[in-house]
């Protein structure tokens, strides 16, 4: 049996670098006006020791409990994960620990939980979820900084950080015009998400700028494959001349790759297809390998949580809404056209 080994204390750090323990506390948690050489001195023998400072103690002495609170309505975690991978990435070197709440998309629910992370003594909280919608926000007079990541907030006090859905619409329509294709189709999800309208309007707009207009109208339905399949064979019957077909999520992508191999078009060569959000298990299951827009999730978590730590370590809380440029992830659905 392994001899367990007592954790080195502060007293024992103090004794040995001979000061009080109050003075190797200030040396160790950076505060105080101490001398560099106490402060060298004190550093160097918690190093030798091993001295480990428990995080309670340590947040006892500074006034600081080192966590935020992360709502979430984001059940499935399709895009709240990636999104508190980024906010653990930057909130990591800070060595603050995240509390993750899912509220279930119920208000009452997420009200309780914003008054236990309170209660806990948070220092900010981050709310993110599954769409940039608009939606309440959780209190614009509440003691901590919160910031919004994948969600945007009603208030113009509050600070939100959402994926650029209009420069995604316009990065796969150049991407597509690269490739040497022209009569580009678009079948989205439901008109009702900005979401959906803005990719919309990206692929439009520079379409537009390049003297081209899409093949039709954009056909807006659900989220689903099933749509996908329902879109493409309203869109081939219209305009049986497309030659590449831009959908508004990963899942759209592959119900239309399916309607269009029944067709007997094959993707790339006949019909280029191009997806969004970059949902890896969908776009690499694809047959082909979907080209897909990344929504940059880790990225927007990152710039969310340094926001908050900006704003926890007393600069001012920020405002308004910040958009992470998408990337677009190549793959063998949409190479060039050998034509």
């Amino acid at each position: 049996m392994s001899e367990q080994v007592a954790a080195v204390t502060i007293r024992e750090v103090a004794a040995a670098a001979g000061v009080s323990i109050g003075t190797a506390s200030k040396a160790l948690n950076g505060r105080g006006k101490l001398r560099e050489e106490t402060r060298a001195r004190v550093a160097a023998v918690a190093e030798e020791l091993g001295f480990r400072p428990n995080a309670m103690a340590r947040g006892l002495l500074s006034g600081r409990t080192y966590t935020v609170g992360l709502v979430s309505c984001d059940s499935f975690g399709r895009f709240s994960i990636p999104v508190m991978l980024g906010v653990e990435d930057a909130l990591g070197a800070g060595q603050i620990s995240v509390f993750m709440c899912d509220t279930r998309d119920d208000p009452i629910r997420e009200q309780h939980y914003v008054e236990r992370l309170l209660a806990r003594r948070v220092e900010g909280i981050i709310v993110t979820g599954r769409r940039t919608e608009p939606r309440p926000s959780i209190g614009t007079d509440l003691p901590v900084p919160v910031v919004y990541a994948m969600t945007r907030s009603t208030s113009d006090s509050d600070f939100s950080v959402i994926p650029d859905d209009l420069g995604g619409g316009a990065l796969v329509a150049r991407h597509l015009l690269a490739t040497g294709r022209s009569r580009i189709g678009h079948v989205t999800g439901p008109r009702r998400f900005e979401a959906a309208r803005r990719r919309a309007e990206g692929m439009s707009s520079a379409l537009a700028q390049a003297g081209l207009r899409s093949a039709g109208e954009p056909l807006f339905g659900e989220w689903s494959e099933e749509w996908g399949r329902q879109g493409a064979d309203i869109l081939l019957r219209a305009h049986p001349e497309v030659d590449a077909i831009f959908c508004g999520s990963d899942q759209i992508a592959r119900g239309v790759c399916e309607t269009l191999r029944d067709r007997g078009r094959r993707v790339p060569d006949d019909v280029a297809l191009v997806g969004f959000d970059n949902w890896e298990p969908m776009a690499t299951g694809c047959r082909p390998p979907l080209t897909t827009v990344d929504m940059s999730l880790g990225e927007i978590g990152r710039v969310a949580a340094e926001h908050l730590l900006g704003a926890i370590g007393g600069a001012p809380r920020p405002s308004g809404v910040l958009t992470v440029p998408c990337g677009l992830v190549l793959r063998e659905s949409s190479r060039a056209n050998p034509t």
